[in-house]
């Protein structure tokens, strides 16, 4: 496992990416990203009741800013539908779009702060059943809200990972699209989802990306049956804004409105889109890093930084807020990318697309990024994953289990607190299970219980030793060993020290072995190695 390098402000050093063979990869990667992204940053702009541009601003700073700066390899960062609620709310609250975009300034720099302090370790404490019951529960809300898009049901395309299937409709939105479906659209995906599966198998031709041939076709499909029963109307395609001159362009900006900087709603909203964008970064790296082929660590206080200067951005120039975002950076692992090019390329891509090819760009079937959308969502939540986790134990499979369902059924955040609940649970009670090991012996007539004591006792292990030591029968021996405890929680020394001193009463004999009156916490240098030290021997 390859840790990235941890330094905050890391100078982005482009001579490192520069490896022709890489480089291929990411950049052909970075086309199925971007055709992942065009629709998600029209569709979010859409459902924030923001202007379209805003989201094709926000997916360009996405991919060319944050990736620039970020220390991970994958990820990908742009509008998210998580916090699409929280803006459209904040827009009304505070009046005026301009007013919003400083709240989104402030936002960015509060992130930056939360990096500096090293906020990012928190993304550390998350369950592995958790991060995979996220996963397992993006691919399949992917899946349920895509389908009606691969019917041809397009009245709107509004699809990312972190939306719940019934605020949304997705449900209704199937049913009415399987009475409601439209051929054409759905012989295009059928023949997306046949090249995305058996493409990848022929050797000779599996250097050109499955999404790659998938949009081809389907451009070529749609003008096949323009003139035919098939016919795809507007409504089936993708549609970007048409910029025919610099100053049409120069007129999509809009600027915060700084004169709002004392109103308390203002800093109200900033903080909530900073907690909240944080929180959902660090969970999407956290699931990026599990699925990178080559294990590496992203550097999560470096990625709120880069989030934060992000944001900030992104509010200066009339953009929503930004999060990385697992549905593209799934796309992007999935496609082949290898370092941060290919995010960065997606961001010049939509830059290019919004300027040079609008026209071009508004020929591609959402057909044939909803197949590449179900693919994607199949790989994150085939049955394979659900046979792994029960194969784990209920102690993995139930908070795992737990996650999937309440992701689907509110939003990424509320499921991921309930599975991390459960989650906790089960780890306090494997945790209350083991205070000690023990060993039963028969001394003659005698029984002897010899109890050797855990590294670490805390107050959770009250509950287990208690029982234990009251249920010992009368005559018996007991023999309480602290020999490899480091740390015994008061709590605990007071139960042993009342069963000492009591044990008489019912005739047993105790023998206590290196139990300490009182023990102190590890110091912090202790148990965290200095870490120039660390890094001079493993260099050595």
């Amino acid at each position: 496992m390859k840790k990235e390098k941890d330094s905050l402000f890391p100078t982005f050093n482009i001579s490192k990416y520069l490896n022709p063979g890489t480089m291929k990869k990411d950049l052909t990667s970075s086309i199925v990203v971007f055709l992942v992204a065009l629709p998600l940053c029209l569709g979010i702009a859409l459902a924030s009741g923001a202007p379209l541009f805003a989201g094709l601003l926000t997916g360009v700073i996405g991919g060319i800013v944050v990736a620039s700066f970020s220390g991970s390899q994958l990820s990908v960062s742009g509008p998210a539908a998580g916090l699409t609620v929280i803006v459209v709310n904040a827009i009304t609250q505070l009046g005026a779009f301009e007013t919003f975009l400083l709240a989104v300034v402030i936002a960015g720099m509060f992130q930056i702060i939360l990096g500096l302090a090293r906020a990012g370790t928190i993304g550390n404490y998350f369950p592995s059943s958790v991060i995979e019951g996220m996963l397992a529960a993006i691919g399949i809300i992917l899946i349920l809200k895509q389908i009606p898009h691969a019917l041809g049901y397009d009245i709107s395309y509004f699809a990312d990972e972190n939306t719940s299937i019934e605020k949304q409709g997705a449900l209704e939105a199937i049913v009415t699209a399987f009475q409601n479906f439209q051929t054409g659209a759905l012989i295009i995906t059928l023949v997306s989802l046949v090249v995305l599966i058996f493409w990848p198998k022929l050797k000779k031709l599996s250097a050109i990306p499955a999404p790659l041939i998938v949009v081809v076709l389907g451009v070529l499909l749609a003008q096949l049956f323009s003139k035919s029963d098939y016919a795809l109307t507007s409504e089936h395609l993708v549609q970007i804004p048409i910029v025919s001159s610099f100053g049409e362009f120069v007129g999509l900006f809009t600027f915060p409105k700084f004169s709002q900087i004392l109103n308390p709603d203002v800093w109200t909203v900033a903080i909530t889109i900073a907690v909240v964008a944080s929180l959902e970064t660090l969970l999407s790296i956290e699931a990026v890093d599990k699925i990178d082929k080559q294990k590496r660590v992203s550097p999560t206080n470096r990625e709120l930084i880069a989030q934060g200067i992000g944001n900030s951005v992104s509010g200066l120039l009339g953009g929503l807020p930004l999060t990385s975002v697992i549905v593209r950076s799934s796309a992007n692992v999935n496609s082949g990318g290898q370092t941060k090019l290919s995010a960065i390329f997606h961001g010049i891509l939509l830059l290019v697309a919004l300027l040079a090819i609008p026209s071009i760009i508004n020929m591609i079937p959402l057909a044939c990024l909803a197949a590449i959308l179900l693919f994607t969502g199949y790989k994150l939540a085939n049955i394979l994953l659900f046979k792994k986790m029960w194969k784990h134990g209920k102690d993995q499979f139930i908070p795992f289990s737990v996650t999937v369902l309440a992701i689907v059924f509110t939003d990424l955040l509320m499921g991921v607190a309930i599975g991390m609940l459960i989650g906790v649970f089960y780890l306090l009670r494997a945790n209350m299970r083991n205070p000690y090991f023990y060993k039963l012996e028969n001394e003659g007539k005698q029984k002897t219980l010899k109890l050797r004591l855990s590294e670490e006792v805390s107050f959770l292990n009250k509950g287990a030793i208690r029982y234990t030591l009251t249920h010992i029968p009368q005559g018996a021996k007991v023999i309480i060993d602290g020999s490899n405890s480091k740390y015994i929680d008061r709590d605990v020394l007071e139960i042993i020290e009342n069963f000492h001193q009591n044990a008489y009463k019912n005739k047993i004999e105790v023998d206590l072995i290196n139990i300490k009156p009182i023990y102190q916490l590890p110091k912090l240098d202790e148990v965290v190695p200095n870490r120039n030290e660390l890094k001079e021997v493993l260099e050595q």
